[in-house]
């Protein structure tokens, strides 16, 4: 932990968070894990401890926060050694801003309480099964009808949503590209509006992820956030802190995979002395607490550029795929310092190393980031 941006509240949040850990999270997560799903008291648990809420106002029932409270926050509940629980369990963090950013008092009032209190639990639903990270390419059609809009559509990969009972959806409601986009607040139990399918995947286990089904799914005009056709910028609000608690999700699992490695390799003997007797594996552990110090320094600095008010388009997605590759390569380590027992399920860097996958791929692609940190450049 740095001094230089950590202080005694943040480490206050971090001996809470782990506190809550050991306590809801730990005695169970195997047993979640396999059932592919936590139980939806979590959510209450949570809330009650004042995680959901932060760094939301307090009018809402949120707990104010700063950009490194949410990073320390991030990088313990992580520490559970499931990403996919704790992403489920901050799915309202991606859902909840374009409401915040956008909606009237009025909706910000009927929304957000409720998830704060842990009673609801809120998604968001931008990409497509057909559209991958291109937002502005969004096809769900949004049709003013009245005193409602009529959805039809579908969406995928969508966290937290089988069991979403308020999801933040992006829907085309004029021409094409960004500009024909709004947002939704869909119901739970609105006619039209199913789960299709709960997604099974590689990683992420404890995550519940959906398939989600519009079809003339009639939504009160009253739930559009802001002005019809602008909910694109809604959607980009939320892109810098996403993407920076991805990656700080990844420096946090490589962090955890190096502790176990470390562990592992004091007290594991082959042909007579530990592991760290060799010195191709003390060189391959030195490798791996390089990359993870570094992701971390990184992920501070453009933290605290975004607590400073900066834009950071292109410090942001470079943080995250650089904590992206420094991740998959100590996790790949990790396995191979573990041997055999390293793709055994009973040990926790086999699911860090599953579970860490999805870093490359989740709020844009690598190949996105690179993308738009080109553009950024000029190029």
């Amino acid at each position: 932990m740095d001094e230089g941006y950590f202080g005694p509240s943040h480490q206050m949040l971090r001996e809470s968070v782990r506190r809550f850990i050991a306590r809801e999270i730990a005695p169970h997560l195997e047993e979640w894990e396999e059932e592919g799903i936590f139980p939806r008291e979590l959510y209450h648990k949570a809330a009650a401890a004042g995680f959901i809420g932060l760094g939301y106002p307090e009018e809402y029932g949120g707990t104010p926060a700063d950009t490194f409270h949410m990073v320390a926050y991030t990088e313990e509940i992580v520490r559970c050694g499931s990403v996919g629980l704790a992403s489920g369990l901050g799915s309202s963090a991606i859902a909840l801003p374009p409401i915040l950013a956008l909606g009237t008092e009025e909706q910000k009032r009927r929304f957000i309480p409720p998830v704060l209190a842990g009673d609801k639990v809120a998604a968001l639903a931008v990409t497509e099964p057909g559209g991958g990270s291109d937002v502005a390419g969004i096809a769900t059609r949004a049709v003013r009808r009245g005193g409602s809009y009529v959805v039809n559509g579908s969406k995928t990969f969508i966290t937290s949503g089988s069991r979403a009972d308020l999801v933040t959806t992006a829907v085309r409601t004029g021409g094409s590209g960004r500009g024909g986009i709004s947002l939704l607040v869909v119901e739970k139990g609105t006619p039209g509006f199913t789960c299709s399918r709960r997604l099974k995947k590689m990683g992420w286990w404890c995550s519940d992820t959906a398939e989600l089904s519009f079809e003339d799914c009639e939504v009160p005009a009253e739930n559009l956030l802001g002005n019809e056709n602008g909910g694109f910028m809604g959607i980009m609000v939320n892109f810098q802190k996403e993407r920076l608690y991805l990656a700080v999700q990844a420096h946090a699992v490589a962090e955890m995979a190096l502790e176990l490695s470390i562990r592992y390799a004091k007290e594991r003997t082959a042909f007579g002395r530990t592991l760290a007797g060799f010195q191709v594996t003390r060189h391959k552990l030195a490798e791996m607490a390089t990359l993870v110090e570094a992701a971390k320094r990184f992920d501070y600095s453009v933290a605290a550029m975004i607590e400073a008010g900066r834009s950071v388009v292109k410090e942001v997605c470079m943080a995250k795929n650089f904590a992206t590759r420094a991740c998959e390569k100590v996790v790949y380590e990790a396995v191979q310092i573990h041997g055999g027992y390293g793709f055994c399920r009973e040990y926790p860097v086999e699911r860090l190393y599953r579970d860490s996958r999805l870093f490359a791929i989740g709020g844009g692609t690598y190949e996105i980031m690179n993308e738009v940190i080109g553009r950024q450049m000029g190029l």
